[in-house]
Parts: structure tokens; sequence; C-alpha cells
């Protein structure tokens, strides 16, 4: 019988693997990693399939220039996982000089098959992308200045 704590070791390590060596070549892989059925979920964004999924991301690479995933922490539950995480990217058309970053959690969920079925996003939109906007951000920094 399988130790359930190296079997989730290795579920979590392929997700890993997977977010942090992400490129539109390993695209390819999101199938060995995601179920055909996955449940994906964001901020700015509610996905079926792995499908969707692929578009997403592969909208992320045109949009966005060096688009880089480390995950700096896992704790790990019998089917699945949080993975907290830094987003490393420059906007493509706007700021192009400027380096940004999302810090932001993930819990996913395996199936029996040991892939990805759920897949949900924590990270602070608000302050992580809005704020950063030029009238927007000034509006939000005002307005959270009020209420705090």
């Amino acid at each position: 019988m399988a130790d359930p704590l190296n079997t989730a070791d290795l579920r979590v390590a392929r997700v890993c693997a997977f977010w942090e060596t992400l490129s539109p070549a390993t695209l390819t892989n999101l199938l060995t990693v995601y179920d055909d059925a996955v449940r994906f979920s964001d901020p700015f964004n509610e996905l079926h399939g792995a499908a969707p999924l692929r578009g997403l991301l592969e909208r992320m690479f045109e949009r966005l220039d060096a688009p880089r995933f480390v995950v700096l922490e896992v704790a790990l539950q019998d089917n699945g996982a949080v993975l907290v995480w830094d987003f490393h990217y420059r906007l493509r058309n706007w700021q192009r000089e400027r380096k940004r970053y999302i810090y932001g959690v993930s819990h996913v969920r395996f199936g029996a098959d040991g892939r990805v079925i759920e897949h949900r996003d924590y990270w602070d939109a608000a302050s992580q992308v809005y704020e950063q906007l030029p009238l927007l951000g000034s509006l939000l920094r005002w307005l959270k200045h009020r209420v705090g």
C-alpha cells in the first residue's frame, strides 16, 4: 500500500513544478497535472475545463512579459494542498520596464487519479492590480484611507 503522505507529496510536487516552469511550451503538460474537467477560479475568472484554463494561460503569455510563479510554501492535506506563491511579471503595453508581482495563495484539490480537479486562487486584486492603475488607483487609495 502506498504511503498517503508520499502520494500527496508527489501530487503537490507535480503542481508546483508545473507552475514554476510554466511557459508556452510547457502548456502541453497541462493534462498531466489538471483533470480535463478542472474547476479554476481567481479574482477575475471562473472556468470549467482544462481547455479554458489553457486559453487563460495562453492569453497571459500574450499580454505579459516574463510571467513567472515562485512557490514559497506548501501545506498538505489528504486530498488537497495550499500553495503560497509570488507571481512576477511585467506588463507588455504599459510601463514595460516596471517589474510587478502578486502575492497569492492557491487551494488545490486532487481527484482519484492524482490530477487537480479544483484550483482556487486567492489574492488581493484591489491593492495588487487596481491600485496600480493611474486614475482608479488614486481613487482606491483615497477610499482606503477614508475607510481605514
